[in-house]
This record gives C-alpha cells, structure tokens and sequence, in this order.
C-alpha cells in the first residue's frame, strides 16, 4: 500500500540516511542548505491528518510548513495551534478568486458571476464585474491573512489549485503585490525550479501532470515517479539533485483500510474529471 504513514515515514528516513537537512518554506527562502528538503503539505481536507504528519516530523528532528485554507474544511485553530507547538511553520492557502467568484452560483444563461457577500451568502441576480470580483477577492485575503496571522507570523503564501473553477487563484497578483503585505514568498514564483526538484502527490500519484490544472511547474528535471518506493529508489541511487521540495496533501495518507480505500477510490474519480478538464 502506497501513500500511508508508513511509506511517509520510510520516505523521511532514507532522506534523512541519504544527508538531507530539512527545512521550512521560510528558511528556506532565507537562507537555503546546500543539501536540502522543503517539506510542504497543503492542508485541503481533514487537518488531523495533517496534525499526524507534524507529530511524525517532530518526532525525527525535522520541520514542515503546512498551508491552510480558510474554509471549515482546512481551518481548525486547535490543530494549528498543536502544529505550531510542534515547531512547523503555517502560511495561508489562499483562493480568494475562486471563493469570491463562487462558480457555483453562475448564471447558466449568461455565465455571468453571482456576487458573494463573503459571509456564505450570495445576492441572487446580481451581477460582478471582474472588478467587483477582484476587490472582494484583495478584501478576502487582507481578512484571512489577518486572522491567521493572530496564531502565527504567516510569512509565506501558497495558490490552492481549486481545479473544478475556471479562475486562477494566482491571478489575483495582478492587482496586488503579496510583498506589500509581509509576505517573503510563493512557492509558484520564488523557487527556480531548474535548481529545486518539484515533487507532488497530486493526483495520489508523483507524475499527476496530466490529471493537475494548477499544480504545474516550468522544470528541466524529468523523472517519472508513480510510486513512492521509486522516490525512495531514486535516493537510495543518489540520482536526485541537493535540493527537493515535495507537496504533500496529508488527507490522501492514511493507515487503515477503509479511508485508504476510500481515498483511492475518490481519487480516481476526480483524476477522470481533471483529465477531461485539462482536455
């Protein structure tokens, strides 16, 4: 069985064997290792998982960044709280676009955008600009980086893919600049990816590129993991370049039968849709 503890553990194991120092986003950006590992775990679904992730790393000497959402989904100030006890750093999974926008509610007829209020509810029948849409998505993110930032100095932002909505949340940089508001860096824009080796489990799988809408980077690296055993062969070869980032989505990694199967099964569907999407 791929994509459980166990197998995330091995994985940090042979890191940590193989000479890899490990560090947050933040410090990263700061000051790199010369033989690093970021890594990144974006907080989607089911914060406990992720609070098992940070207790698993805390335990073998080694620090994470986990970016939340601020929906009820990701958002849990009582597992932030326990991952920044356990010495990890937390940014902010912003996709203020997408929410704003609510695609949900569109216009079937026009494909216009019903406007949310940003409190859940929407003013059925009226109709935003992209304007409109982008003042209250810049209005969005001034709130919940402000609320987030009561638990924790959030000093690094990271695009949440939203891939069932047709707007990029990355777009909202074009009327704002996420350097006037304390924020150090995103991954999308200030890692050279020819230098660090991007890993994601998107898709439940290391080569998701034809099944991700976002979650895509420009890289001359070409390996083509499946599974994570290949990763854990790749290291054993010392084949891998110094420095890794790897992204993680912790609700994907369980131990027990039943959500694994669960999660397997959800996954491949929505890997259908996603294909058809990019399509």
């Amino acid at each position: 069985m791929d994509f459980t503890l166990k197998t995330y553990t091995s994985l940090l194991e042979i890191l940590k064997s193989k000479g890899y120092a490990f560090q947050a986003f933040e410090q990263f950006i700061q000051n790199p290792l010369k033989k690093v590992v970021v890594l990144r775990h974006d907080v989607d679904l089911k914060p406990r998982n992720s609070l098992r992730f940070a207790k698993i790393q805390n335990k073998m000497g080694i620090k994470g960044t986990y970016y939340f959402r601020m929906l009820p989904c990701s958002y849990n100030e009582n597992i932030i709280k326990q991952i920044i006890d356990l010495g990890h750093e937390i940014g902010y999974h912003y996709e203020n676009l997408s929410v704003m926008s609510n695609d949900g509610g569109m216009n079937k007829e026009t494909g216009d955008r019903i406007q949310n209020t940003g409190d859940g509810r929407r003013n059925i029948g009226t109709v935003m600009s992209e304007d409109e849409l982008f003042d209250l998505a810049i209005k969005d993110f001034e709130q919940n980086l402000e609320k987030l930032r009561k638990l924790y100095p959030v000093k690094t932002i990271c695009m949440h893919g939203s891939p069932l909505s047709k707007i990029d949340n990355k777009r909202i940089w074009e009327k704002i600049n996420y350097r006037d508001y304390g924020i150090i860096a995103e991954p999308y824009y200030d890692i050279n990816f020819d230098e660090v080796l991007y890993l994601t489990d998107t898709g439940r799988r290391w080569n998701g590129d034809k099944v991700s809408i976002r979650d895509k980077v420009d890289s001359k690296f070409n390996f083509n993991f499946q599974h994570t055993n290949q990763i854990i062969e790749a290291l054993e070869q010392g084949i891998l370049p110094n420095k890794i980032m790897f992204t993680f989505h912790p609700q994907r990694w369980n131990d027990t039968v039943v959500p694994w199967t669960k999660e397997l099964v959800m996954q491949n569907v929505k890997n259908v849709v996603k294909r058809a999407i990019v399509r």
